[in-house]
C-alpha cells in the first residue's frame, strides 16, 4: 500500500469515527426522552457507574492500565482532572435536564457556542491570539445569545451552562499527555464512588421499573464511551480543522430532533438569534479550515526545502 492510499484509507477512518461520534452525541436526546420517568440526577449516577466499569474494562484490553496508574500518581494531573470531572458532571445533568424538560434546542445551542467559547477561554488562559475572523464569529455568537435574553426576557442559562462547562472541561484537559481514554476513565473513577453512595441512599437504582428501564440505564455506559472512544480515534487521524467543523453534525441534530420529534417552539427570537449563531459557526470553519490549509503549505514548502 503506498503512503498516498494509506493517508486516505486513515483519512477515511478518522472521518467515519468523527461522524458516528457525532451522530451518536446528536441522536441521544431520544434516548435520554425514553427515561424521562428516571429523576436526571439518578441517571447522571448510573451514567458515571456503568461508565467507569466500561473504560475499566477498555483499558484492560487495551494493555493501558499501566497508563492510568502513572496519570492517578501525577498530582497536577489529579488536581486538573478532579475538576474536569466536576463539569462534566455539571455538563451530563445540565443536558439530561434540558432534554427532560423539553429545551433540546436550547442544548443544541449550547453545543453550536462551545467552540466559540473556547476561543474566549483559549485567549484568556492560554494567551493565545485569535484571528480577526475568529473574533467576530464570537461577537456574532454573543450577539445571538444577547437577543435570546432580551427577547425570552431571561438569559439562555442552559445554553450558557453547557457551552461554559464543555469549554471550561476542555481548556482544563488541554496540554495533558495522557489518552483521551484514559483521563476520561481516571473522570469517573473519581466520581464513581459518589454516584454509587448516591443510589444506595436514595434508593435510586430503578431495578424494579422494568426491564427496559434496566437496559436504558445500563446502556448509558455504551452511549457515553463509545462516542469518546470515536473522537479519540478522529482526533488521532484528522486535521484539527476538520475535526472541528464535522463536530456540528451533533447539534443539528440536536436542533432538528427538537423542532420535529418534540416539537418544541421555535419562536421568533430564535429565528434571529440562530441565524447569527449559525453564521458565526460557518466563520468559526472557515477560519479553521484556511488555518489548516495555510499549515499544510507551510508544512509541504519546509519538506520540499529540506529536500533540495
Amino acid at each position: 500500500m503506498t503512503d498516498a492510499s494509506a493517508d486516505a484509507r486513515r483519512g477515511l477512518v478518522g472521518l467515519a469515527a468523527c461522524l458516528g461520534a457525532s451522530i451518536i452525541w446528536g441522536l441521544s436526546p431520544l434516548y435520554y426522552a425514553a427515561l424521562d420517568h428516571v429523576p436526571a440526577i439518578d441517571i447522571i449516577a448510573h451514567r458515571t457507574v456503568w461508565s467507569a466499569v466500561l473504560f475499566a474494562a477498555i483499558l484492560s484490553a487495551t494493555g493501558r492500565l499501566g497508563a492510568l496508574r502513572r496519570v492517578m500518581s501525577d498530582r497536577g494531573a489529579m488536581v486538573r482532572l478532579t475538576l474536569a470531572a466536576i463539569l462534566i458532571s455539571v455538563n451530563w445533568l445540565v443536558f439530561v435536564l434540558a432534554v427532560q424538560r423539553g429545551s433540546v434546542i436550547e442544548a443544541s445551542l449550547g453545543y453550536y457556542i462551545f467552540p466559540l467559547v473556547a476561543v474566549a477561554l483559549g485567549f484568556v488562559a492560554y494567551g493565545e491570539r485569535p484571528s480577526r475572523l475568529q473574533w467576530t464569529a464570537v461577537a456574532l455568537a454573543s450577539a445571538g445569545v444577547l437577543v435570546l435574553g432580551i427577547g425570552l426576557g431571561v438569559a439562555p442559562w442552559i445554553s450558557l451552562l453547557l457551552a461554559g462547562s464543555f469549554a471550561t472541561y476542555g481548556t482544563l484537559k488541554r496540554g495533558l499527555a495522557t489518552h483521551a481514554t484514559v483521563s476520561v476513565t481516571v473522570e469517573v473513577a473519581l466520581l464513581a464512588p459518589f454516584a454509587l453512595a448516591f443510589i444506595a441512599l436514595r434508593d435510586g437504582a430503578h431495578f424494579d421499573e422494568g426491564l427496559l428501564t434496566l437496559v436504558l440505564l445500563v446502556g448509558t455506559g455504551p452511549l457515553t464511551a463509545l462516542p469518546l472512544v470515536l473522537f479519540a480515534v478522529a482526533a488521532q487521524r484528522l486535521h484539527f480543522a476538520t475535526l472541528g467543523i464535522f463536530f456540528y453534525v451533533n447539534p443539528t441534530l440536536q436542533f432538528l430532533i427538537g423542532v420535529t420529534v418534540f416539537a418544541q417552539a421555535f419562536t421568533p427570537w430564535h429565528q434571529v438569534a440562530f441565524p447569527l449563531i449559525w453564521l458565526a459557526v460557518s466563520l468559526y470553519s472557515w477560519s479553521l479550515w484556511r488555518s489548516s490549509r495555510r499549515s499544510r503549505r507551510a508544512a509541504m514548502a519546509a519538506s520540499a526545502s529540506g529536500t533540495t
